[in-house]
């Protein structure tokens, strides 16, 4: 194998494909990341029998070839080289490459060891990358961290034709979001709980993409797969084994009390209040026809306490919020009022923006913390 590449396309294609390397592998050669070259196209993928990433970059190909060499080490040389060309070159049981004046020789594992890559499933929709970003952002931010329950670490993704629908929950918070896209498959209806944190990079690292298209092959038990694809990069991920609650029922129908305020006024006030909130205590809200008013501590502690303007429509509602969770799902929210609606004291609130055509196409609902008497 011998192939030219620029630098930065290089750095660029070792980050993306390094995404998938396991922290500790289970067989020495998930270490490596598999670099192929052919057709003047140079080929990275990493693996970790659960995840695959893989990105396909321009390059001049003197000699065609596959190598598997450490990929943490290759990704740490890779974003140190000079501003020039990078020249890779094997050699026997070696692989050399040469960038200016620079140069490093690295083993190679034991290519045929590797693990055979899954195949892409085929193609079930598409859209514009920022919309891909903007929409696994407003969603993944509710998803578990608790291992102990890995049905709660993915995102659902339900497909019903060309509209679709994203849910998270953590049981303190649920967020639902549904877009548009363009089906590749008219009719095509399905659903997967997708693990939120590598649908999350990955969306993020699409988001200058044209199109991102998304692939689905069902699968029983923890079998089934879901791809992404944009730009020549790709990553497959296997879905997660799990019945995910049924989260509509948990949406409220109706409210008593809807309460409409400017957002950014609400993030810099709960930023300012909770200052004095010692870690898990609430940040308490109190919404009457004109204004909301925060408070923050109590007793012998330090205390805050801050009004803002706001309209409401109901009765008066008393309501405590975790404040990092009350924060996420007010950054969420691309709108710069906030309807906040209610149906008690006890009761989970939902934020979404206040007005606009697809207003409704974000909602995230917030767990409220009892108040002591």
């Amino acid at each position: 194998m011998k192939l030219r590449v620029e630098r930065d396309v290089l750095a660029d294609a070792v980050a993306w494909a390094a995404r998938a390397l396991p922290n500790r592998p289970s067989i020495p050669t998930l270490s490596g990341l598999l670099i192929e070259a052919g057709s003047n196209e140079l080929t990275l993928s990493g693996f970790d029998l659960e995840n695959a990433a893989h990105v396909h970059v321009d390059a001049a190909v003197d000699e065609p070839g596959r190598a598997l060499v450490s990929g943490r080490l290759l990704a740490d040389i890779s974003r140190s080289l000079p501003n020039q060309p990078v020249v890779f070159a094997t050699e026997g049981s070696r692989v050399e490459l040469q960038c200016g004046r620079s140069s490093f020789v690295l083993p190679t594992l034991p290519v045929d060891e590797y693990p055979t890559l899954p195949e892409m499933p085929n193609p079930v929709g598409s859209l514009a990358g920022s919309s891909f970003a903007a929409a696994v952002a407003q969603v993944a931010i509710a998803a578990g961290r608790d291992d102990t329950l890995p049905m709660l670490l993915g995102v659902r993704v339900e497909i019903n034709d060309s509209r679709v629908t994203l849910a998270a929950t953590d049981r303190y918070r649920l967020a639902v979001r549904d877009f548009e896209w363009r089906p590749d498959q008219p009719g095509f209806e399905g659903a997967a709980l997708v693990p939120a944190k590598v649908l999350a990079d990955t969306a993020k690292l699409l988001a200058g993409a044209d199109t991102v298209s998304v692939a689905y092959a069902p699968g029983s038990a923890g079998e089934g797969l879901m791809g992404f694809e944009g730009d020549g990069r790709r990553t497959t991920t296997r879905l997660l084994d799990g019945e995910f609650p049924k989260y509509r029922q948990l949406l409220p129908e109706q409210s008593t009390t809807v309460s409409t305020v400017q957002k950014a006024a609400l993030v810099e006030a709960v930023k300012r209040v909770s200052l004095v909130a010692e870690r898990n205590t609430p940040v308490r809200l109190t919404f009457t026809a004109d204004e909301v008013a925060l408070q923050a501590g109590s007793g012998d502690e330090a205390q805050a306490t801050e009004a803002l303007e706001c309209t409401t429509d109901g009765d008066v509602i008393e309501i405590a919020f975790n404040p990092n969770y009350l924060l996420d799902g007010l950054g969420a929210i691309d709108s710069p009022e906030v309807k906040v609606s209610f149906t008690g004291s006890t009761r989970p609130a939902v934020l979404t923006a206040a007005g606009g055509v697809n207003a409704d196409d974000y909602k995230y609902l917030l767990m409220p913390v009892r108040l002591s008497s």
